[in-house]
């Protein structure tokens, strides 16, 4: 097969991809993503005591909320009713910082990529809003698509990195 983008029309154009004829199928998506900060602005945010208030709950709620408007956030995107998007927060000392990962999924036509690359992007972003004040140099990193499932090219998975 080859490659394609399905978004541009022969004459160069946009165009919003076709989805009417093809069958619901059962798909998923996971993306990734990490904030890397100062051990002391790691250690604040898990203390509970940033000026703005609970870090990683606000960045969870923010992800969900993102995944849920990607269609208003990326041109061509379908409006998706998702059946599930998680949003998940972890320190990690080696960084230091916070690992995101967000997973999506739905019985639809087309996929959640897309929703779970927003969901991971904004979390991420909305970290750095709640903890520039104590640390500008903040870094986002490292955001990409781990895994999906479903759909006419089925299981697709990022290849390990060392």
């Amino acid at each position: 097969m080859k490659a394609r983008l399905t978004h541009i029309a022969a004459d160069g154009r946009a165009k919003m991809v076709d989805v009417g004829d093809k069958a619901v199928s059962a798909r998923s998506a996971t993306a990734s993503g990490a904030v890397v900060m100062s051990k002391k602005t790691l250690d604040l945010i898990l203390s509970g005591n940033a000026k703005k208030g609970d870090v990683i709950a606000t960045a969870r709620i923010a992800g969900i909320m993102a995944a849920k408007k990607t269609h208003d956030l990326i041109p061509l995107c379908h409006p998706l009713v998702l059946d599930k998007i998680s949003v998940e927060i972890d320190p990690d000392a080696s960084l230091p910082g916070l690992r995101v990962t967000a997973s999506a999924s739905i019985d639809g036509k087309t996929g959640v990529e897309m929703e779970a690359l927003t969901a991971v992007s904004v979390a991420c972003l909305t970290i750095y809003d709640m903890a520039k004040a104590a640390d500008r140099g903040m870094q986002i990193t490292g955001i990409k698509l781990e895994e999906k499932t479903g759909g006419r090219t089925g299981t697709w998975r990022a290849r390990a990195t060392k």
